[in-house]
């Protein structure tokens, strides 16, 4: 197995080739600026249509006031694609999405992250040489070319592209079920049909699998990326319809059933409203389960005076609440769970960003390599062009 990842004392020493956003160049405004409100909007003004910014629905209210659109991490891709003439793309998101971004607008336009360190856990459970690794063991069992890959795009760059030149496809949380059914499709001529290798998140695999393809959880295997050929058997991968890659959303995989039960306990009719992301216990005892954007949809819709409780980060969650007064709005945690990676996008980030933009220098640029950009295009075309079943994107 290839091990790629430094090994550090804590804290001793730094890997810049490893780890995004150890170093920070320029000096940024200190968090207690009293202007720097009034400093972002200046900054925007002065850039006016050369800027776009783009903000997650996870990210703080004070930096999602200053997007021009928010959304999930595909539809905000594709919104930036959509302005061509915008020469910076500012994407208050974590790193996959800026590189999504990148991959899909133009060669003249300028993708930046204002905080390097805005990464994602859950893509970086997944790196390139460990995917590499898992797909030689599916060779030496003998069915790699019975296997599509699918990654979901919360992932990196170079495993959308991995996907790309194996024939495989990219899918959101919204669009999962058509995607892998496009995937088996793809082998259902072999004996015993296809099988899926669904990277990096298991649980939006395994509950699309079994929730709406009707396959068993005993059709499912989990590849360990840190275990020798996976921690299974190559009779276990043979006999596997869903390899699922052990990845998991590290705010959506805190969400449990006994927290599920007491609130319909405490709580006269309240709703339980999920996002695939949560592990499969939670997704079962769920009312209604859907992307980000079909939980915004849901909570708009819903009935004055209805009790909700929401499994998904608690920025989204508290906003809606504050947008919907007239419905009671749980968090579905007993304690605050707000993505730290995307929270490293602040104020004083987005306003050092934009000042630079305005002084002429571009920083914390995003730029996929040509040959990673074009496997990865390959594979985000696929899921695009899946003829009347693709789902809106979120």
């Amino acid at each position: 197995m290839t091990v790629d990842l430094p090994l550090l004392p804590l804290g001793r020493g730094v890997d810049l080739g490893a780890e995004r956003g150890v170093e920070c160049p320029g000096d940024l405004p200190a968090a207690s600026d009293p202007d720097l409100v009034a400093r972002a909007q200046a900054a925007k003004a002065a850039l006016g249509e050369r800027v776009f910014v783009l903000g997650h629905h996870y990210q703080r209210d004070e930096v999602i006031a200053f997007a021009d659109v928010t959304g999930d991490s595909f539809k905000l891709a594709r919104d930036a694609a959509a302005r061509p003439d915008a020469e910076f793309i500012v994407f208050c998101g974590v790193h996959f999405m800026a590189e999504s971004a990148d991959i899909l607008t133009g060669p003249g336009q300028q993708v930046v992250l204002p905080d390097l360190a805005a990464g994602c856990s859950m893509a970086d459970m997944a790196r390139l040489t460990q995917v590499e690794d898992a797909w030689d063991a599916l060779v030496e069992a003998g069915i790699a070319d019975a296997v599509v890959p699918v990654t979901y795009m919360n992932s990196s760059a170079d495993i959308k592209a991995f996907c790309g030149r194996n024939g495989g496809v990219v899918c959101t949380s919204s669009n999962a079920e058509v995607a892998l059914e496009w995937a088996f499709e793809q082998k259902q001529h072999l004996a015993g049909g296809g099988k899926v290798l669904f990277l990096p998140d298991q649980h939006l695999g395994r509950n699309t699998a079994v929730l709406q393809l009707g396959l068993s959880l005993d059709d499912c295997v989990v590849w360990n990326p840190h275990k020798p050929n996976g921690g299974l058997t190559a009779q276990q991968l043979r006999d596997a319809k869903m390899i699922l890659w052990k990845g998991h959303c590290s705010v959506h995989g805190r969400f449990s059933a006994e927290v599920v039960d007491e609130l319909r306990a405490t709580i006269p009719g309240v709703r339980i409203l999920v996002h695939p992301e949560c592990k499969h216990e939670v997704v079962t005892k769920a009312d209604l389960v859907g992307s980000t954007e079909f939980i915004i949809r849901t909570i708009e819709a819903a009935e004055p005076g209805s009790s909700w409780a929401i499994g998904t980060e608690l920025n989204l969650v508290k906003r809606l609440a504050d947008a919907h007064p007239d419905k009671h709005i749980s968090f579905l945690d007993r304690t605050v769970c707000f993505c730290s990676t995307m929270n490293r996008i602040d104020l004083p980030h987005l306003v050092w960003a934009l000042e630079s933009l305005v002084a002429g220098e571009v920083v914390n640029r995003i730029e996929v390599d040509a040959e990673t950009e074009k496997w990865a295009l390959v594979a985000l075309q696929r899921m695009l062009d899946l003829p009347g079943r693709i789902a809106p994107p979120a």
